[in-house]
């Protein structure tokens, strides 16, 4: 009796992965703290940023300048305003 040789079966060869486009996630928007505390520092960054200005500025270059958003600025000038601390000349904000 002839023996017969075992073949190895060939395996199936693997579907190419399909390149899936993966979806960027939604940008998360940042949330804004309000309370006495983070407003009172906002209105510090703009109460410094002012001073070294020297000069009067508009919200959005002192939120630039102060590295906060303009929301955060707005904020701070609240503070500032109520204390009596800045003042409005020609649509720009200076120190009193």
């Amino acid at each position: 009796m002839a023996e017969k040789k075992a073949t190895k079966a060939a395996a199936p060869k693997a579907a190419p992965a399909k390149a899936t486009a993966k979806k960027a996630a939604p940008a998360k928007k940042a949330t804004l703290t309000i309370n006495a505390i983070t407003v009172g520092f906002n209105a510090g960054d703009v109460y410094e940023t002012l001073n070294k200005a020297g000069k009067a500025l508009t919200v959005a270059e002192i939120a630039k300048l102060a590295k906060i958003s303009e929301k955060e600025t707005l904020l701070g000038l609240g503070w500032l305003f109520r204390e009596g601390k800045i003042k409005d000349e020609e649509n720009k904000v200076a120190l009193a």
